[in-house]
């Protein structure tokens, strides 16, 4: 489990934990966590979950740009929605897409400060 602030971000979406990357983003396989992301059609494009979890994903893997543009629909999105962390804690989707822009901004997301079981 990751040991970081990260794991306050990660996003568990009502059981289907694979289809919003959950796990893969646990381990560590953002690449894995993007795919199964991008497969879910069952989310919409402008789903906080979705874009969260995508942001993470992008900003572990160097990608800031597309980390901030996610992070920042996440903040804009129509859709504000109580989420469930990695550690169990309920946060307002606009809270933490804010933290993950902070994160993102502090350089919190880079892989080797970032610890995995």
């Amino acid at each position: 489990m990751l040991l970081t602030g990260v794991a306050a971000l990660i996003i568990l979406a009502n059981g289907s934990a694979t289809e919003v990357g959950y796990e893969s983003l646990l381990d560590g396989r953002n690449s894995d966590a993007v795919e199964e992301i991008r497969a879910n059609t069952k989310l919409s494009e402008d789903d906080p979950v979705k874009l969260i979890n995508l942001g993470i994903a992008y900003a572990r893997q160097g990608h800031s740009k597309k980390a901030r543009t996610m992070f920042e629909a996440a903040m804009k999105s129509q859709k504000r929605v109580v989420l469930e962390t990695a550690n169990g804690d309920w946060k307002d989707s606009r809270h933490l897409a804010k933290a993950a822009l902070q994160m993102l901004d502090r350089d919190e997301f880079r892989a080797e400060r970032v610890a995995t079981r």
